[in-house]
C-alpha cells in the first residue's frame, strides 16, 4: 500500500500513543500508526551525489506504546547489508512520522538521518 493510500487509525489508537507526541506531530500520528500496521515499508536512502540504495523495512506490531518493536532493514536485496534495531512503539512510531514528513515534502520514502543513526548505532 502506498502512503498516499493510507487511511487514518481509529480514535482510540491515537489516544494511547497522544502523550507521547508534541502537539505539531500529533496531526500525523493517526498516519504513521496506520503505516505502522503495515508491517513493512520500502524506499530508498537517499545519497547525496550518488545512487539511491533501495531498502525494505519490516517490523513486528504491538499496539501499546512502551511495547518493544524489532525492525529489520535490508539494503539493496543484499542479505549481508542487513540491520536490526529494537525501540519502543513509540519511538519507532516518530520515525514513520518523519517518514511521512519527509514523503509530502521530496515524494520519496527515506527515514530521517536520526533513524539511520539508531540503526547503524551511531548514536
Amino acid at each position: 500500500m502506498s502512503i498516499n493510500q493510507l487511511k487514518p487509525a481509529e480514535k482510540g489508537e491515537i489516544a494511547v500513543y497522544t502523550p507521547y507526541y508534541a502537539e505539531k506531530r500529533r496531526r500525523y500520528l493517526a498516519h504513521a500508526i496506520s503505516l505502522y500496521k503495515q508491517k513493512s515499508l520500502e524506499g530508498a536512502r537517499i545519497i547525496e551525489g550518488g545512487e539511491n540504495i533501495p531498502f525494505v523495512v519490516t517490523w513486528n506490531i504491538s499496539l501499546l506504546p512502551a511495547d518493544i518493536t524489532r525492525c529489520r532493514m535490508q539494503f539493496d536485496g543484499n542479505p549481508e547489508l542487513s540491520y536490526e534495531v529494537m525501540m519502543a512503539n513509540y519511538e519507532y512510531i516518530d520515525f514513520l512520522i518523519d517518514v511521512l514528513l519527509n514523503y509530502h515534502r521530496t515524494r520519496t520514502v527515506d527515514f530521517s538521518k536520526s533513524f539511520y543513526g539508531k540503526l547503524l548505532r551511531y548514536e
